[in-house]
C-alpha cells in the first residue's frame, strides 16, 4: 500500500502521515525503489494518532499508545503507561479549564462594575449597603475552639471522590495533580435576600464564609505564584447556589459541592449543626499528589485566613518527592510542623 492510500483509508492527508513517520510514532517499510510499502497496522496506528489528538492528546505523547498496541495488547489504552498519559491529559484540561473559568469570572467582575457604573445600583452597592452584611465581620466574634478534630488528616491520602465543581465538571479528590492544590471546606455562605441561621454570628466560627471566599479570591494569584496548582471552595450547598455565588463575587476558582457529606464520611471532618441543619466545620487542606500534605483547624478569622495559607506556602516550599505512603507513611516523609494549624489570634474585623 502507497502512502496515498494509507492516508485515504486513515482519513488524513500524506502531509500529516509523512509528519508521523518523521517523529518516529509510524515506520512504513520500504521497496527496493524506496516507495513506502505500508501495511493495516500503519493504517491502525494513523487512526489512533488521530483519535487521541481529536481527544487533546498532543500527537508526540500518543507514543505509549501505539507502543502498546505494538506489544500486541488489543486495545491502545490497555497499558499502565496509557493510562498515566490519560491523566496527564486530565489534569491539564483540569488547568485550562480553571484558567478560563478566572478569565471569565474577571470579565464578569469587570462586565459588572462597568454596568453599574454612575448608576444608583452601582453607588448602592458601593456603599455596602447590602453586601457589608457579609463582608464585614462584627467585632467581638467568638473565636473557635482548638478542639483536634483535624489532627488525624495530614498524612492521609484522599478519598477516590469526584464531587461536582462550579466548572461545569466532577472533580476527583484523589487526582488533583502533583502540586498542591488547597481546599478550603466552609458552613455556608450568605447572599442577599437569604436569611442566615437564627444566631448565626454568636457561633464560634460559623460567620465570615463570603469574607473568606473574597480573600482567597483577592489573593488567588499570590497563591499560585507561592506554589498552588489549584484552589477549591467546599462546602455542602448545592452546586446551583454555589454557581451563583462565583459569578456574584467574580471568584476566579471552582467551587465544590458535598451536600451528602460523603467527604466528611470518608475523612472525619467536623461539621455541627445550625438551624437544624447539618453544616462543616471550618478548615483548610493542602493536598499534594493525592494526600493531605497540611491542615488548618480550627480558622479564625476567615476574611484573613487566605493570607494565612500564602504566608505558609510561601515559608514551606514543597519537598521532593511527595509524600505517598497515605495515613501509615513514616513520620520521616512527613513536613516537620505538619499537624493543624494552631488558631490565629483573634483580631476585630
Amino acid at each position: 500500500m502507497r502512502i496515498g492510500e494509507l492516508a485515504r483509508r486513515a482519513g488524513t492527508t500524506v502531509k500529516a502521515v509523512r509528519y508521523y513517520e518523521s517523529l518516529g510514532l509510524i515506520a512504513p517499510a520500504r521497496l527496493a525503489n524506496g516507495y513506502r510499502d505500508c501495511t493495516g497496522d500503519d493504517v491502525r496506528l494513523v487512526r489512533e494518532i488521530r483519535s487521541l489528538h481529536g481527544l487533546g492528546i498532543p500527537v508526540e505523547r500518543t507514543r505509549p499508545f501505539l507502543e502498546c498496541l505494538a506489544a500486541g495488547s488489543a486495545h491502545a489504552d490497555d497499558c499502565p503507561a496509557s493510562l498515566a498519559s490519560y491523566r496527564e491529559a486530565i489534569d491539564e484540561l483540569g488547568e485550562r479549564i480553571e484558567a478560563l473559568t478566572a478569565r471569565r469570572a474577571t470579565l464578569i467582575t469587570q462586565l459588572n462594575a462597568a454596568a453599574h457604573r454612575g448608576s444608583g445600583a452601582g453607588a448602592a452597592e458601593a456603599s455596602g449597603s447590602r453586601a457589608e452584611d457579609y463582608l464585614t465581620l462584627p467585632a467581638g466574634l467568638p473565636a473557635p475552639e482548638a478542639d483536634g478534630a483535624a489532627e488525624h488528616l495530614p498524612g492521609t491520602r484522599m478519598p477516590g471522590l469526584a464531587l461536582p465543581g462550579t466548572a461545569g465538571r466532577a472533580v476527583r479528590l484523589d487526582r488533583l495533580g502533583p502540586r498542591r492544590a488547597v481546599i478550603y471546606v466552609y458552613p455556608l455562605t450568605g447572599r442577599p435576600g437569604t436569611d442566615l441561621p437564627e444566631g448565626w454570628s454568636s457561633i464560634p466560627g460559623a460567620r465570615g464564609c463570603t469574607a473568606e471566599a473574597c480573600g482567597f479570591r483577592d489573593h488567588f494569584r499570590d497563591l499560585l505564584e507561592a506554589g498552588a496548582g489549584r484552589v477549591f471552595g467546599l462546602s455542602s450547598q448545592d452546586a446551583g447556589y454555589q454557581s451563583e455565588v462565583v459569578e456574584r463575587l467574580g471568584l476566579p476558582f471552582a467551587m465544590l459541592s458535598d451536600p451528602a457529606f460523603d467527604l466528611a464520611e470518608a475523612l472525619g471532618l467536623p461539621t455541627f449543626e445550625a438551624g437544624g441543619t447539618r453544616l462543616y466545620k471550618r478548615l483548610t487542606m493542602i493536598v499534594r499528589d493525592g494526600v493531605i500534605e497540611h491542615v488548618f483547624h480550627p480558622v479564625f478569622p476567615p476574611d484573613q485566613h487566605a493570607e494565612q495559607v500564602l504566608i505558609w506556602l510561601r515559608e514551606n516550599p514543597p519537598a521532593e518527592p511527595a509524600v505517598r505512603g497515605g495515613a501509615g507513611a513514616p513520620p520521616s516523609r512527613r513536613k516537620p510542623g505538619g499537624g493543624t494549624a494552631p488558631a490565629a489570634p483573634m483580631v476585630p474585623a
